[in-house]
């Protein structure tokens, strides 16, 4: 596997990477490649991971619907949970010693999220993975993988998105002539309005200078690609023609 740019490095999945072809919940296929593309990736790194739940709950959705928001959130929030037990599991039966780590109480299946124990387990080369978003309503995965990653230091947040490899101008979906981009400030992915994250979770990284790189996770060896400094996805940072250089390269 090739030399990691970075040592310490946060993956944001979206809980919809988890339902693969399914319609809603977790498809086994779509954890099993989840876990050897993260078990791949996490050789010789300190790896975390944060974890949607929008394959089984959205907030807004029930919002809509009547909920009263902090409750539709909190809702979501313990789908999370769910999705990281999944992941935890299917990376420790693949050799992976995994620890979840949760921003709400649930000591029963989860360790309380704590900075410095999140960090130890890290330097002790255990995947960890983040749940629960931030434990507050009105917060989304997206502003607490941004958060996480600048609580630990980490290096470089990673953008996990579904048969999607960058940030485009348009859908390329529905637009075959959708331009993609191969680097943006974050002045830049911030006034195009463009879909890279939530515009809290951007302006956290912009404010801290943390490189974030939009990938394609159903790109198989993409995470270990992207990491190596391969020319793969979209790099959002404050000066962004330059390959980032780690922030602090760990032993």
């Amino acid at each position: 596997m090739p030399e990691s740019l970075y040592s310490r490095i946060v993956l944001k999945l979206s809980g919809e990477s988890l339902k693969g072809s399914l319609s809603y919940g977790i498809d086994p296929e779509a954890l099993a490649y989840l876990a050897g593309e993260i078990k791949e990736a996490s050789k010789g790194v300190q790896l975390a991971v944060v974890v949607g739940g929008g394959n089984f709950w959205r907030g807004e959705a029930w919002e809509s619907r009547g909920m009263e928001r902090a409750t539709a959130d909190y809702a979501g929030m313990l789908a999370t949970l769910m999705n990281a037990l999944a992941l935890q599991d299917a990376l420790e039966h693949n050799g992976v010693e995994t620890r979840t780590m949760s921003a709400l109480d649930v000591h029963a299946v989860a360790e309380p999220y704590i900075r410095r124990r999140a960090i130890s387990h890290l330097e002790d080369g255990r995947v960890v993975i983040f749940a629960c978003g931030t434990g507050n309503p009105y917060m989304t995965t997206d502003t607490a993988s941004a958060l996480r990653a600048l609580e630990i230091d980490a290096d470089v947040l990673l953008m996990a998105k579904n048969q999607v490899d960058g940030v485009y101008d348009s859908d390329p979906h529905k637009n075959p002539n959708a331009k993609k981009f191969q680097h943006l400030t974050y002045i830049q992915a911030l006034n195009l309005r463009l879909e890279v994250m939530d515009a809290t979770a951007l302006s956290l990284c912009m404010e801290n200078q943390l490189p974030i790189v939009v990938f394609d996770l159903f790109a198989p060896g993409s995470i270990a690609g992207v990491m190596a400094g391969e020319p793969l996805g979209t790099l959002v940072a404050q000066e962004p023609t330059h390959k980032p250089a780690a922030r602090a390269l760990r032993p």
